[in-house]
């Protein structure tokens, strides 16, 4: 199983940036599949951007797409998230997630998550 740890949050202007990162342990970290997904308050987390066990698959919604990266380095048991354009609608608790085991795909399913970290707080001020 993995354990997944995020930091790099903060408040930042829109059109500001800012990189996550979620740093795992556990010893199938770098077969697994990796996701962020984020929550705003009264709404329900969403996803935002996946990445498979290699690094060569990834995806986004939408919502990010041409302002969001999502990048991995196996070799520091690291993910990031690096967020540019930021805007106040992307004001949330973002989480890092790791996929079930034997899954080393990228995925959007929430589903397909079983490992995820506490979130880290991002607000986007107007």
């Amino acid at each position: 199983q993995v354990q997944v740890v995020e930091s790099g949050g903060g408040l930042v202007q829109a059109g500001g940036s800012l990189r996550l990162s979620c740093a795992a342990s556990g010893r199938t970290f770098s077969s697994s599949g990796m996701g962020w997904f984020r929550q705003a308050p009264g709404k329900e987390r969403e996803f935002v951007a996946a990445i498979s066990w290699a690094g060569g698959i990834t995806y986004y919604a939408d919502s990010v797409k041409g302002r969001f990266t999502i990048s991995r380095d196996n070799a520091k048991n690291t993910v990031y998230l690096q967020m540019n354009s930021l805007k106040p609608e992307d004001t949330a608790v973002y989480y890092c997630a790791a996929t079930r085991p034997g899954y080393s795909g990228a995925s959007s399913y929430f589903s397909t998550y079983t490992s995820w970290g506490l979130g880290t707080q991002v607000t986007v001020s107007s």
